[in-house]
């Protein structure tokens, strides 16, 4: 493989104008296509297999007009101090803003009358109408937004208290100025890393095309293929996280060509067939990562996955061609500003990317550590794995769910009508459960139904139970059951397996069968489908890439070794999580005002991400090492040699990206910001603790016995040659060839 990508950089170098012009026109066609692209309709959220889905899919084809999978609001009025919304001045006020709201938007199904519908408070304070929409609350237009703002605004102005719970104005969270310092800081770090504004511009240049290519092909394709604004989201965080990442890379292993002697199109064709050779197979470390979320069979999540791989594709592309292609167009002025540029660079960043020390000048600091860790390793490995397990601990303590309203910022007005609803009503109508009665076997259905809301009313947490709704051809009911307990509370998901439970009992008494759905009932399911998909998504994910590393390095231990560490580095992460977003440690420093279960996607979302990113570092530092160790230094020698080429690059990359994903974490959006949170801890443990630590200290315990592999398994597996290793057998025969011509035929 390095000599294939070596011909093919050098390929890129020499003909720079042909491959420029190719991405520009990419570039240009997925924009256009992105523009012309009809405007996608939302992507429809569904659970194969779960109950509440199979409950929809019954309403959808018996009771279409109840539009139970469509958005809703729900309106809360609080009358002023001393008065009640019962009052004739507050009534009249709140019954026209129902009507207006039935006006208000052609999507609007219906909206209950809170006097008829009986939800007012029992001592009148409160009152709130509930909206039914025809359609998602993706689907909903910024005019429905727009509509229900302007109708409760003008209720606001009779002196009444209003605001406006459900997912109606469900809209994308804002992130803050802090991701754009997340962006600058990543400028920053790359022009400290090498010291040129050329070569620090290359990595953001080539990753913000690939990212443009990748989202608005996203884009062109949203409509055909069904895709959310969230696919598009994560494939831009992923595609700028590993654009950069691989950029980053060969420009440095290039650098480091260029320092040794060689020509700008041998050091560019070097440069990727060496550090090329470790991004395919990182790239391929995330591919396979994010296809695997196929394994949870959540369709919008399996969309997101092959996006976002796609885009991963992409930026390897870019790497291995469009990066050789802009080295021929920069010349020299890659290389660092001035000898006297110390800040920026200078022959610190020559020396860190591979320019012999000379002048007795000191090595730099990533040779100081690496010689620390080998004369130490087992204290080193200690502190490591301590550390790291006591931030795991509070995984013991982790609680999965999806958040609702009351994980909402209290400036919202999600929150305030959740906060109201609590107060006048009880914690359990902001999540009221929807249990659907099958009566097709029942030999009376009203009975039967009648048998369901009794049965029912029994049950634990119970608060109230609604009369049962019937559709047109009277053999499917609609029963509306509050829960004593808020709707992200163990005691909710004890009450809807409860509910469920009975469920035999009432087929056996009156042939009917339930189901119970909703939107609460719809978060435990999908919170359960994520639990019982995190250990078979994980043993695919870990067990190809195992196999995939055994092929790049050609050992067993350390490929073993580098999954085993980032098990370790992903359990602290999310301890750390589990910390701030559970318990409330450092609530305040991270802007987290309501601590709840932590969001069941986080876990299978960190082991797709995390994994891809470590095995990126993994790959870039440890194939320098198994570089060094093949071309004949010794085990321990060859850890120092792959830290003073690979150390200084890997910690700019995964500074870069812990920059980009706490821009996140000010977000408005609580789960926003668990993901950011979340990501950029997990990174810094797994770069700074776990291969930066923890990697060299087990390879220099392992000695030579690192890079052991059974005799059998070296002839069977194929030779990807990532260390470059036929480059250099190439460049010697050529070498010698030269050689050989250069000599003169002796006469005798």
């Amino acid at each position: 493989m390095a000599t294939f990508l070596y011909k093919l950089g050098k390929l890129a170098f020499r003909r720079r104008h042909f491959v420029a012009l190719i991405w520009v026109a990419l570039l240009t066609l997925a924009g256009v296509g992105a523009a012309s692209a009809p405007t996608a309709a939302s992507s429809s959220f569904s659970i194969p297999g779960t109950e509440a889905q199979k409950a929809f899919d019954l309403l959808e084809k018996r009771a279409p007009e109840a539009s139970a999978d469509g958005a809703s609001a729900r309106v809360v009025f609080k009358a002023p101090d001393g008065e009640k919304v019962t009052d004739p001045a507050n009534k009249a006020e709140i019954v026209k803003t129902v009507g207006a709201l039935r006006t208000g938007s052609d999507h609007v199904a219906r909206a209950d009358d809170p006097f008829r519908a009986k939800t007012v408070s029992k001592d009148g304070s409160t009152a709130y109408a509930s909206v039914s929409y025809k359609v998602t609350s993706m689907e909903l237009t910024d005019e429905d937004r727009d509509a229900l703002e302007k109708t409760t605004d003008k209720a606001r102005d009779s002196g009444l208290t209003v605001e406006v719970g459900g997912d109606a104005l469900q809209a994308m969270p804002e992130t803050g100025s802090t991701e754009i310092i997340g962006i600058a800081v990543a400028a920053v770090v790359l022009v400290i890393t090498f010291g040129s504004l050329i070569a620090a511009g290359l990595p953001l240049l080539t990753a913000l095309i690939g990212v443009g290519i990748g989202v608005s092909s996203i884009t062109a394709l949203a409509n055909a293929l069904d895709l959310g604004t969230t696919t598009s989201t994560l494939a831009m965080m992923i595609g700028l996280a590993v654009g950069i990442d691989y950029a980053l890379f060969i420009v440095s292993r290039y650098r480091g060509e260029l320092a040794e002697g060689r020509d700008r199109e041998e050091a560019a064709g070097r440069a990727v067939g060496t550090a090329g050779s470790a991004v395919v197979f990182a790239g391929l470390t995330v591919v396979i990562a994010l296809v695997g979320l196929a394994v949870v069979n959540i369709p919008m999540l399996t969309k997101m996955g092959f996006a976002a791989a796609g885009t991963v594709v992409i930026a390897v592309l870019i790497a291995l061609t469009l990066i050789p292609a802009l080295l021929g167009y920069a010349g020299r002025r890659v290389m660092p500003m001035g000898e006297k540029s110390r800040l920026f660079g200078g022959k610190k960043a020559a020396r860190a990317e591979g320019e012999p020390d000379s002048g007795g000048e000191k090595p730099n600091m990533g040779t100081r550590w690496a010689r620390f860790v080998v004369r130490r390793p087992v204290a080193v490995l200690l502190v490591g794995i301590v550390g790291l397990g006591a931030a795991a601990i509070p995984v013991s303590q982790l609680e999965l769910g999806l958040p609702d309203d009351g994980a909402q910022p209290t400036s919202t007005t999600q929150r305030k009508a959740y906060d109201l609803v609590s107060d006048g009503f009880g914690p359990g109508f902001n999540g009221p459960l929807m249990v659907v009665g099958d009566l097709r076997g029942a030999d009376d259905p009203k009975a039967a139904a009648g048998e369901i809301t009794k049965t029912i009313s029994k049950l634990d947490d119970v608060s109230t139970v609604a009369p049962p709704m019937f559709n047109k051809a009277g053999d499917t009911a609609i029963i509306s059951v509050v829960p004593s307990s808020k709707p992200s509370g163990i005691e909710t998901e004890d009450l809807v397996h409860s509910i469920r439970g009975t469920g035999a009992e009432i087929t056996s008494d009156t042939g009917a069968e339930i189901m119970v759905t909703g939107t609460t009932a719809m978060n435990i399911d999908v919170s359960q489908k994520l639990n019982d998909a995190l250990l078979p998504y994980l043993a695919l994910v870990v067990g190809l890439a195992f196999l995939l590393l055994i092929v790049v390095f050609r050992s067993v231990l350390v490929p073993l070794k580098a999954a085993l560490g980032f098990l370790l580095s992903v359990l602290a992460a999310l301890g750390a999580v589990v910390a701030v977003f559970q318990w409330g440690w450092l609530g305040s420093l991270f802007g987290v005002e309501q601590t709840g279960p932590i969001m069941s996607m986080m876990p299978i979302f960190m082991v797709g991400v995390v994994f891809g990113l470590a095995m990126d570092y993994e790959v870039f530092l440890v194939t320098r090492m198994r570089e060094a160790y093949v071309h004949g230094e010794r085990p321990g020698q060859a850890v120092v040699t792959g830290f003073r080429h690979g150390a200084r690059v890997v910690s700019a990359a995964a500074v870069i990206m812990i920059a980009v994903f706490a821009g996140f974490i000010g977000s408005s959006e609580q789960m926003v910001k668990m993901i950011g949170f979340g990501l950029a801890i997990a990174v810094f443990f797994d770069a700074f603790v776990v291969r930066m630590a923890l990697v060299p200290a087990v390879l220099a315990l392992l000695g030579g016995k690192a890079w052991w592999l059974p005799k059998w398994l070296d002839r069977a597996l194929p030779n990807v040659d990532v260390e470059g290793e036929g480059l250099r057998t190439a460049a010697e025969k050529e070498a010698g060839r030269e050689a050989d011509a250069e000599r003169e035929p002796v006469r005798v």
